[in-house]
């Protein structure tokens, strides 16, 4: 299996990109939303890859990075999702997006992709919701605060992301969708003294 490639960029098409690597040009699928991040012709870049056999086809499918081509591959293991779906989803749906919107249950956001109905979105979701963390989903709308920690962590031993998780929970509780939930929390900003209800009564300011 073929990890990464590491070339000059010969062509770029919607759903293609052809990558010379010491004068051999490989055809690489990508989503239309990494062909559309891509430097032009004659560019170097790395391009992590998937290889796909079948009895007729040899395939490389490209991604930009690690991260999303392991979401790649957790799509494939989804009944019902195959390369060409996967590639699609994460056409419509950058990786950050996509975690946000397994972790929240979004099946909607899921079903935008071209061939994917509200049923495979809710089985993707169903198959995949447990192998996304609230740190996933928190990281897919703004970088974690690195080594901050929450009121009294040292005493209490929870982390900015637990008591987030609680207000999460609680607005949910409340009526109010995660998708929504999760975006708005992650808007307050915490400090030593922030507690569980300061960040409620901040996220709500948010919601409405």
């Amino acid at each position: 299996m073929i990890g990464y490639l590491r070339g000059e960029i010969a062509e770029i098409a919607e759903d293609v990109v052809v990558l010379d690597v010491h004068g051999v040009g490989y055809n690489v699928r990508i989503s239309s939303d990494f062909a559309a991040r891509l430097p032009g012709v004659g560019a170097q870049v790395k391009i992590f890859t998937y290889t796909y056999v079948k009895e007729d086809a040899f395939l490389l499918y490209g991604f930009p990075s690690r991260e999303e081509l392991d979401l790649f591959k957790k799509m494939l293991s989804v009944g019902g999702i195959g390369p060409k779906g996967a590639l699609g989803i994460l056409s419509v749906l950058s990786a950050a997006d996509l975690r946000l919107a397994i972790y929240s249950g979004d099946a909607k956001m899921i079903s935008k992709a071209p061939g994917i109905g509200k049923k495979t979105a809710e089985r993707l979701i169903l198959d995949l919701r447990d192998k996304i963390t609230l740190e996933d989903a928190l990281d897919s709308i703004g970088a974690l605060s690195e080594g901050a920690e929450g009121i009294d962590a040292a005493a209490s031993g929870m982390t900015d992301n637990q008591i987030k998780a609680d207000a999460i929970e609680a607005l949910v509780a409340l009526g109010y969708s995660r998708s929504d939930t999760i975006k708005a929390v992650q808007k307050v900003a915490i400090t030593e003294s922030t507690t569980t209800e300061d960040i409620l009564k901040e996220a709500l300011k948010h919601l409405f």
